[in-house]
């Protein structure tokens, strides 16, 4: 009986485990799309300043 209860807390620590470095995934995905904001906002910059020198 107690064995069970301890496997049973190990299969929880797992999971909990498994969520955690799901939650890091998604923070990694979060951090990749705000960079590709920024260097889409860096490239709508440069373009800004060609049509500034073209004018």
């Amino acid at each position: 009986m107690r064995l069970e209860r301890e496997r049973e807390r190990e299969r929880e620590r797992e999971r909990e485990r498994e969520r955690e470095r799901e939650r890091e995934r998604e923070r990694e995905r979060e951090r990749e799309r705000e960079r590709e904001r920024e260097r889409e906002r860096e490239r709508e910059r440069e373009r800004e300043r060609e049509r500034e020198r073209d004018a």
